[in-house]
C-alpha cells in the first residue's frame, strides 16, 4: 500500500473542492499529474464535529485565518459530502492513486469501512480522542497519526492506545497546527527523535507556505509528506491560502525526489564519476630527465597531477634509489623503474 522505498507523498484535498464534486474530481486528476502517490479526504459533517452554537466558546479566536467564524459554520463550509466519497475513491483508483480519509467520529469509520478505506489518518486535533483512536485501531489498518497539538505525553498515550488495539503499522507525522505555520515553529529535528523515542515511521504534515519544509524533512528521514493541494487558488475556500496548486505541488515532488537521490545510501565506494575524477588526483611523475643509474630526488620526481603514476605515499621510499633505465620528463613513475 505504502512503498517506503521512496517518500510517500499525499495530496490533502480537505476543503479545496469548494463545494463542487466536479472540482474535487479534477483536483484528484491534477494531483496525479503533479506526482502525488495518494489523495486524502476528510470524513465528517458539521454535526459530527461540533454543535450549532454561537456562544463565545464556539467562536474561533485563536489567531488563525478562520478567526471570527463559528465552528459549525466553518465545518459546514469545509466538509466533503459523504455521498461523494465512493465516486472520489473510484476516480483516485482509476488514476492510480491511493485514496484514504481522516474520520472524525465512529460513524465516519463505519462508513469508510464500507468503502474499504485502506489507511486511517488521525488528525492532529483528534490525537486526544482516545475512544476514537481505539475504534480506528480495531480495524487493523495502517494508521497515520498527526501530532499538531500534541505534547510528548499525548503522543505516547495515542501510540499505546493504537498498539493495544491490534494495530502496529504506524506513521507519525510531525505537524504544526497553525494555518499557515511559521517556519520557526516547525522544529523538524524532532523527526529524528520519532524513530528513537517511539519506534515509528516518521513523516511530515506540512502547513507552511512553500515547499522548503518537505524538502528538509526528506533529508531528515521523513518517509511520508502530506501537503494541502488545490486545483486553483482563485477558487478560494478555507484552506486555499496555505495549499499548493498543481505547478507548486509538482515542484515539491520533484524537489523531494531530487533530495532522495542526493541522500542516497551510506557508501564509501566510488561512483563511476568519482573514478573518472581520480584522473585529477596526485601521483608521482618524472619532472626532469633521469638517466640510467641516476638517483631519484625531490628535484627530478614530484607528486603532481594527473593520477596515473604511483601513489604519493611511495615517494619517501623511492628517494635515494637509482633508476634502472632512462626515464623521460613526464613519464609516470612505476615500481619497474627502480629496485
Amino acid at each position: 500500500m505504502i512503498n517506503f522505498n521512496s517518500t510517500f507523498i499525499i495530496a490533502e484535498l480537505s476543503a479545496n473542492h469548494n463545494g463542487s464534486l466536479e472540482i474535487a474530481i479534477e483536483t484528484i486528476k491534477a494531483a496525479k499529474r503533479a506526482g502525488a502517490d495518494a489523495i486524502k479526504l476528510q470524513t465528517y459533517t458539521a454535526d459530527t464535529l461540533t454543535i450549532n452554537s454561537n456562544k463565545d466558546d464556539f467562536i474561533i479566536k485563536n489567531g488563525s485565518i478562520w478567526d471570527g467564524k463559528i465552528f459549525y459554520e466553518l465545518y459546514k463550509e469545509a466538509y466533503t459530502p459523504w455521498d461523494w466519497h465512493e465516486t472520489l475513491f473510484q476516480v483516485a483508483k482509476d488514476e492510480g492513486l491511493v485514496c484514504f480519509s481522516s474520520p472524525f467520529d465512529k460513524t465516519a469509520v463505519d462508513f469508510l469501512e464500507t468503502l474499504d478505506n485502506p489507511i486511517y489518518k488521525i488528525a492532529s486535533f483528534e490525537i486526544t480522542d482516545i475512544p476514537l483512536i481505539e475504534y480506528i485501531a480495531s480495524k487493523e489498518k495502517p494508521i497515520i497519526l498527526s501530532t499538531g497539538i500534541a505534547e510528548k505525553a499525548d503522543i505516547k498515550l495515542a501510540l499505546a492506545t493504537i498498539r493495544n488495539n491490534n494495530s502496529n503499522k504506524i506513521i507519525l507525522l510531525k505537524c504544526t497546527s497553525a494555518y499557515p505555520a511559521p517556519l520557526d515553529e516547525i522544529n523538524l529535528l524532532t523527526l529524528t527523535d520519532y524513530v528513537k523515542s517511539f519506534d515509528v515511521i516518521p513523516g511530515l504534515s506540512d502547513h507552511t507556505l512553500g515547499i522548503t519544509a518537505p524538502i528538509v524533512a526528506t533529508t531528515l528521514g521523513a518517509k511520508v509528506i502530506e501537503k494541502h493541494f488545490i486545483l486553483d487558488k482563485s477558487i478560494g475556500g478555507p484552506d486555499a491560502s496555505f495549499s499548493l496548486d498543481e505547478k507548486e505541488f509538482a515542484q515539491m515532488v520533484k524537489s523531494v525526489r531530487d533530495s532522495e537521490k542526493i541522500i542516497g545510501n551510506i557508501s564509501y565506494n566510488l561512483t563511476e564519476s568519482q573514478k573518472k575524477g581520480k584522473d585529477f588526483s596526485r601521483s608521482l611523475y618524472a619532472v626532469d630527465e633521469i638517466n640510467q643509474g641516476e638517483v631519484f630526488t625531490n628535484e627530478n620526481i614530484r607528486s603532481i597531477r594527473p593520477g596515473f603514476g604511483l601513489h604519493p605515499k611511495h615517494l619517501k621510499n623511492i628517494l635515494g634509489k637509482r633508476a634502472l633505465f632512462k626515464i623521460e620528463k613526464g613519464d609516470r613513475i612505476t615500481f619497474e623503474m627502480f629496485k
